[in-house]
């Protein structure tokens, strides 16, 4: 069963081969999207080719919804898109990808039923397809190349919705089992630092040596130091000294 997260439907409109229906499967389900209808594709229903590309999201062909005709497919819906990549001549809202899924979300929190229709690879969707969606979806892609292939443009907008629905993470930091050093640690790193310094003779002159020693606490303290930071400097720095006596200097 598809999931109960509301989203919209993905509608293939005539596509022509199964890998890139197999593919479109695929980049739904990174996104978390579950919900394809397939209507008259080229070379018939169920397909293998589709199944073997679709890999883990083998089960959204499962369940995908097969129909004959497009207003079959739409006919559920209270909202529908067309992507294309070229003017139509009808008179129509073109919205970005972006603007797309975000009327998208607001539309499906409200209760409403949204289609998202996709064309044929060759020649994408007929003007009388796109005469029965409500908005245009527009890719900004270089004019020179508008094309996009089938699953590049499903995992486009599977993208945007993402976007639209989630709380996404700008930055985030791996840390490799560790934490970061609290500042008692990192003082005493300092102090580590300072005093093996110190006992070599490198504040020198000493008229600089407050100052030198007030610029290394600060290089520290603009360090995002984690503890095993803290540990390595620790171990360098004994270490450093061991090297240094071992022939008894």
């Amino acid at each position: 069963m598809p999931s109960s997260h509301p989203q919209p439907s993905v509608v293939l409109v005539r596509p022509q081969m199964g890998e890139n229906i197999g593919a479109a499967a695929r980049g739904m389900w990174n996104f978390g999207l579950d919900r394809m209808r397939v209507v008259a594709p080229r070379d018939g229903w169920p397909s293998q080719k589709a199944v073997a590309m679709a890999s883990g999201a083998g089960r959204l062909l499962d369940e995908a919804g097969h129909f004959d005709r497009v207003e079959d497919a739409l006919a559920d819906a209270h909202f529908v898109l067309a992507t294309t990549a070229r003017p139509r001549g009808l008179t129509k809202p073109v919205l970005s990808p972006e603007e797309a899924m975000r009327q998208a979300a607001e539309r499906i929190a409200r209760g409403e039923n949204v289609s998202i229709m996709f064309g044929p690879e060759r020649s994408g969707l007929e003007n009388e397809d796109i005469a029965q969606a409500n908005a245009i979806v527009s890719v900004p892609v270089n004019p020179d190349f508008p094309s996009l292939n089938l699953a590049q443009c499903v995992l486009l907008l599977g993208y945007e919705w993402r976007r639209a629905t989630q709380t996404i993470q700008g930055e985030s930091m791996e840390m490799a089992k560790t934490e970061w050093a609290e500042t008692g640690e990192i003082e005493k790193l300092s102090e580590h630092f300072e005093t093996t310094l110190d006992q070599a003779g490198f504040f020198f002159p000493e008229a600089k040596a407050e100052g030198m020693k007030t610029n290394l606490r600060n290089l520290w303290s603009r360090m995002p130091l984690t503890r095993s930071d803290v540990q390595i400097f620790h171990g360098m720095m004994r270490q450093m000294v061991r090297w240094k006596n071992r022939d008894g200097d």
